[in-house]
């Protein structure tokens, strides 16, 4: 991308156009993202087959992990990198991304022949009986194990594209994957074209990944000399010099993602202590909060690079203004979910199934658990801005106490004193203490920036 286009979005056009410039893309991206992650589990259920449709369930966790690994260089890299670029550092910046690019592949290929290795074991944890298991092996195959590298690629090489101000780029290689995923799908999957179930959903997953990575070697092969994104393994000798900063930066988005399964998995179990259609229910929630949560996702991977920058070329002013039409714009967002998911729940609910009992719980776990949202929109940002400014002490700390530290003692007691729908106060207790936090974090870094900001 050109240089003077560069600065003109992170530096000189107005705040607000600057914003939407950078998170429209990425909030459709994660629409995309969001749809063909349940085109596997719709195409599959579709051949009403318990036991492939379980399968998908089973190996969801092991997938989301993919993307922990990839945040880890991803988020750390895109910031590292924005934050050269705000310095002026242009060769900084070719060797960090050459650096991420090289370390996320690395960390996907010994993550994919880790699961491979252990593969019953960790099934077995996440839920597959005897029964299950060939089903959900067969699948984890191509989206953990062939397809895990590539997804983590595709992921992380969308960060860096769009650190350096590329967001339309960055979007449209997740988006032309998820779409790819989503026609593939019913190809592979149906006993009308090529009948192979699971496995055939695990194949089209993974050949999306593989198209996306490729589209995104294109663009750094054709925009050569404009763009700063590099995968020159000669820049592997500045390891030393970037690693760190990469990997500081880049552990609390992983580490939030690792934790979310533990406490997904938790939720799950205290759950099925009850009835299967209390657990049905859960799982439905879960898919309809995916919405409000992969739009403030959106709006916090777009904000990175222009926080980042801005911060490194002590431009404080400008980021805050930034950052406060971001958390506008998620927060908004997640009152309106608020709103509708109150108000339609139980028509909601029944979008997934056709069970009275199942629709019940769901409506109620609903009503419950959306109160979250809102803070939840305001702590994303929160964190994705510590990390753009290289404060990986404060962005650790609201990760870990949204998800990990406390969830699991809150089950135990809310449970004990609200059975089964205590369980579902545990998410909006989390994420308003997560908030609190980081929000007192924030006030004391503002006000310690406000001293160095010019006097009006």
């Amino acid at each position: 991308m050109k240089t003077d286009k560069r600065i003109q979005i992170f530096e000189t056009m107005p705040v607000r156009q600057a914003v939407l410039r950078q998170i429209i893309p990425a909030i459709a991206s994660q629409m995309i993202a969001l749809i063909y992650n349940l085109a596997d589990t719709y195409f599959v259920g579709m051949l009403n087959d318990p036991k492939q449709t379980a399968a998908i369930t089973v190996v969801y966790s092991s997938f989301v992990m993919l993307t922990a690994v990839s945040n880890l260089f991803g988020v750390g890299g895109a910031s590292m990198l924005a934050q050269a670029l705000g310095r002026r550092e242009t060769e900084h910046a070719k060797q960090i991304s050459s650096i991420s690019f090289w370390g996320g592949l690395l960390s996907g290929c010994l993550f994919s022949l880790l699961f491979l290795a252990l593969a019953h074991p960790i099934l077995s944890l996440c839920g597959a009986s005897e029964e299950t298991y060939p089903a959900a092996f067969s699948y984890a195959v191509w989206v953990v194990v062939v397809g895990g590298p590539f997804t983590i690629l595709n992921t992380l090489l969308a960060n860096l594209v769009r650190a350096e101000g590329s967001a339309a780029h960055a979007a449209f290689g997740v988006s032309m994957g998820g779409v790819l995923n989503i026609l593939l799908d019913p190809i592979f999957v149906l006993p009308q074209f090529l009948g192979l179930g699971v496995v055939g959903a695990g194949i089209a997953t993974a050949l999306s990944n593989v198209a996306a990575v490729i589209y995104f070697l294109l663009y750094i092969q054709i925009k050569r000399r404009k763009t700063v994104v590099r995968i020159d393994v000669r820049l592997l000798r500045h390891t030393k010099e970037h690693i760190r900063g990469i990997l500081t930066v880049g552990f609390p988005s992983a580490l939030q993602y690792a934790l979310t399964v533990v406490a997904i998995a938790a939720q799950s179990k205290f759950v099925s202590r009850y009835t299967t259609e209390a657990v049905a229910g859960l799982g439905i929630v879960k898919k309809l909060d995916q919405l409000p949560l992969y739009f403030s996702i959106g709006v916090s991977n777009g904000m990175l690079p222009m926080l980042a920058y801005n911060h490194a070329s002590h431009n404080y002013l400008r980021r805050q203004r930034a950052f406060r039409f971001g958390c506008i714009i998620s927060l908004s967002f997640s009152l309106l979910c608020v709103l509708c998911y109150e108000l339609f729940a139980p028509q909601l609910a029944a979008l997934f199934i056709d069970d009275a009992v199942t629709i019940g719980y769901s409506a109620d776990f609903l009503r419950i658990m959306v109160v979250a949202m809102p803070m939840m929109s305001l702590g994303y940002p929160m964190i994705i801005q510590f990390q753009a400014m290289g404060k990986a002490k404060e962005a650790l700390i609201a990760s870990i106490l949204r998800r990990g530290v406390l969830d699991i003692p809150l089950l135990f007691l809310l449970d004990t004193l609200l059975p089964l729908y205590g369980c579902m106060l545990v998410q909006p207790i989390v994420d308003t203490v997560s908030l609190i936090v980081a929000a007192w974090f924030y006030r004391k870094i503002k006000q310690s920036e406000q001293r160095s900001l010019p006097q009006t």
